[in-house]
């Protein structure tokens, strides 16, 4: 099996990141003729494969490569009001070594610079820095779609506006995006001032997070998933804001390593994973300590590891991201964290989030009011699995929702807990779309009729019960 290259570049092979069921899948350049006549399976775009699940895969039909056929290009740049027209295919790597000696930035990036313009519209992606800037789809003025059924069409908050706001955090679903046009941030530098302040457990954490979302632009936690006791949660909060004076080249720093192959076993598990996590947290003196570094290791310290998806071995990873309210969200944290331990699974990077009350666009956006926990795992099969259906039901049941565009498994049910407007996406999607997310969520729920696409197979979910967010308020001061 061909690997994909980190930067996009090179060999396809048209996996996700999480490397599940690896497949000689077929795809045909997004640029050419006659993907408008729908065969059997249907088509998707494509853009870097960086999603964790199976909502960039349609294994039934055909891929539509947004990076494949040409090079994808940035069309126009105002360096005056950092309005930029791109086609989809553009990498936001590419974008800020456009942008960058002028002062500009993304105002909304992921943990990888390697992802697409349309892949970041069609996950409404959002960053460290939700409290302040919202979600990626807040940032879009116009997309340009083309569809099967009514051709290229122009789409903003005016015109075309009911698709413009399906096709924010549509998946794909809604037809091919073409080019689209953002607004940038301005900002004095690349360069990033990091506040690092270290705790000591999960209630220090929710003690300094909203204050900290206050004084700074970016806010991100690291979690120690496996300390215990009055421990449970310990990590660092991780601040940043961009210095004054610094780096705007835009050009980041190259691979410090690349994995070159896939372990038959994982690594990230058992006493490594217990002995990292204890020498990372000690990495960070007590206290609250500042410097100045670049973007890319602020950002995107995991692009310099090439290929370090690998490091989950063959079975691929499995990352479960949920929002839950403000609301009891600290005890929802803590029976989060706890369940995986109960299960004996640990979590190699574990983050942790406050999102702010700015409302995204897109009708099936994940970002809300709350906090939002993302564990991951090497895939261990139907222990990891039950473990993931019980992440599932305590996020439900606190009111939240799990992240699609990370997923490979959720139940139809829970997808509809947690997405209220799927219904109103599936109307406006393109009768030649489809991923194999779609088709084992909506497709299998009440009024998921709409379509030629269908499937009876149903998934296995686990009804099994582990303790409640309520076992775990009593126990929190234990």
């Amino acid at each position: 099996m061909r690997e994909a290259s980190s930067d996009g570049q090179g060999s396809r092979d048209h996996d996700s990141w999480g490397r599940l069921k690896r497949l000689e899948r077929a795809a045909m350049p997004a640029a050419a003729s006659g993907w408008r006549v729908a065969g059997k399976g249907g088509f998707l775009p494509y853009g870097n494969g960086r999603s964790y699940g199976d909502s960039c895969h349609n294994d039934a039909g055909v891929l539509l490569d947004t990076r494949n056929g040409g090079a994808p290009r940035i069309l126009a740049f105002d360096a005056e009001t950092g309005r930029l027209t791109a086609e989809a295919g553009v990498l936001f790597s590419e974008i800020t070594r456009h942008v960058g000696p002028h002062g500009w930035f993304l105002p909304v990036t992921p943990g990888t610079q390697f992802v697409t313009l349309g892949g970041a519209i069609a996950n409404d992606i959002h960053g460290k820095n939700h409290h302040r800037r919202g979600t990626f789809g807040r940032w879009v003025e116009a997309i340009e779609l083309e569809r099967s059924d009514r051709g290229v069409l122009a789409l903003s908050p005016t015109e075309n506006a009911d698709l413009f706001v399906a096709t924010i955090s549509g998946m794909g679903l809604t037809g091919l995006i073409r080019r689209a046009t953002i607004r940038l941030m301005k900002v004095p530098s690349l360069s990033i001032v990091e506040t690092t302040t270290r705790f000591g457990g999960l209630s220090d954490y929710f003690a300094l997070a909203e204050e900290a979302d206050a004084r700074h632009e970016y806010a991100v936690a690291w979690i120690d998933s496996l300390a215990g006791g009055r421990s449970l949660g310990r990590g660092h909060l991780i601040c940043g804001d961009h210095a004054r004076d610094g780096d705007r080249s835009g050009e980041a720093s190259g691979q410090l390593a690349g994995v070159p192959f896939t372990p038959p076993v994982s690594p990230l598990a058992g006493p490594f994973l217990k002995a990292f996590n204890e020498a990372y947290f000690r990495k960070a003196k007590a206290g609250t300590h500042s410097r100045t570094v670049p973007f890319a290791g602020f950002f995107y310290p995991l692009d310099r590891i090439g290929g370090w998806n690998r490091l989950y071995g063959p079975r691929g990873l499995h990352q479960h991201q949920s929002i839950v309210p403000f609301a009891d969200a600290e005890a929802v944290v803590r029976a989060l964290i706890e369940c995986a331990k109960c299960h004996r699974h640990g979590s190699f990077l574990t983050v942790l989030k406050r999102f702010g009350d700015l409302k995204s666009p897109g009708l099936t956006s994940f970002p809300r009011p709350g906090y939002t926990l993302t564990l991951d795992f090497p895939h261990r099969g139907e222990t990891t699995l039950k473990l993931l259906a019980e992440l599932d039901r305590i996020t439900i049941e606190a009111g939240g929702a799990v992240n699609p565009y990370k997923d490979a498994r959720m139940s139809p049910e829970t997808f509809a807990a947690g997405f209220a407007n799927w219904r109103r996406l599936e109307a406006q999607r393109d009768p030649a779309m489809m991923s194999d997310f779609w088709r084992r969520t909506a497709m299998r729920l009440p009024a998921g009729e709409a379509g030629f696409f269908t499937d009876t197979d149903k998934s296995t979910v686990s009804r099994e019960t582990s303790f409640t967010i309520h076992d775990v308020k009593a126990g929190a001061g234990a």
